[in-house]
């Protein structure tokens, strides 16, 4: 079978421990995109922040895509226009946040390049700072400040409350948003049916391959769904093991250069 499209998460799966893409998998994935092969970055990540993947990748140059949001937002790298975006749904952003008021739960959306956090900061929105890169600020009243679209809200918190609440959270909302943990302190909430596998269900449909043609990888639950609908499905050896079980493929881990070895097994031999 002939793979001419990979789907690639960053964290955990592309970058190694470092954040960095290593010189041999840099080296495979322009390879494979030198043969017409395409490549999908799909993050969790606000786009800004995969910006820099992107252009390591040459993802402009090779006409690859931006999967941002956890497929909230969809971009053509090679002019960065939008071709398609999803949004929180706004009357349900008091109810969220009213939830998780009396926790220790950081409440996270993003305007624009900026990071927006309600005034419950934690060690685990402190990461999602440091990761993600951008601006940030702090606001007293979350809910009336949100006057803007979003993409998505993000909770962050203890594992075991993050557990507790997507429990709480999911039957809640059920049918009105998707909820996934993208690492065991992040609580990733979406509009319901936008996730990464309804993602590249779009792009698929938008520029012509098939899933049997598309390899997705990836380590954490917000990868599930992208994982389930390709034709390969990847898990990282260091990804989770509800991600491992529900793979084609267990690729070695992304401190091991991984994804260099999918690539050249599936892309470039």
């Amino acid at each position: 079978m002939s793979y001419d499209v990979i789907a690639l998460d960053i964290d955990g799966t592309l970058t190694n421990s470092k954040k960095e893409i290593t010189e041999r998998t840099r080296h495979a994935l322009i390879e494979a995109q030198k043969r017409g092969k395409k490549v999908i970055l799909a993050s969790g990540r606000h786009n800004s922040a995969m910006q820099r993947y992107a252009n390591e990748l040459e993802l402009a140059k090779y006409g690859g895509y931006i999967m941002s949001f956890n497929g909230g937002r969809i971009i053509n790298a090679s002019d960065n226009t939008i071709i398609s975006e999803a949004y929180f749904p706004k009357e349900y952003i008091c109810s969220v946040c009213d939830c998780v008021s009396g926790e220790d739960i950081t409440v996270i959306t993003y305007e624009k390049d900026t990071i927006v956090l309600n005034e419950k900061t934690n060690e685990y929105s402190d990461i999602e700072v440091r990761i993600i890169g951008l601006p940030y600020k702090v606001v007293d009243n979350f809910i009336g400040y949100i006057t803007f679209d979003i993409n998505k809200i993000l909770l962050t918190g203890e594992p075991s409350l993050i557990d507790r609440y997507k429990k709480i959270i999911e039957k809640k909302y059920s049918g009105i948003l998707d909820v996934f943990k993208s690492c065991p302190f992040f609580l990733e909430l979406m509009p319901y049916g936008i996730n990464k596998g309804t993602g590249l269900s779009f792009l698929s449909q938008k520029t012509g391959f098939t899933r049997e043609q598309l390899i997705a990888c990836g380590d954490s639950f917000n990868d599930i769904s992208m994982i389930e609908y390709a034709g390969l499905g990847v898990c990282m050896q260091n990804g989770e093991n509800d991600v491992k079980r529900i793979a084609d493929v267990i690729a070695d881990s992304n401190d091991n250069d991984g994804i260099a070895e999918i690539v050249e097994k599936y892309m470039l031999q």
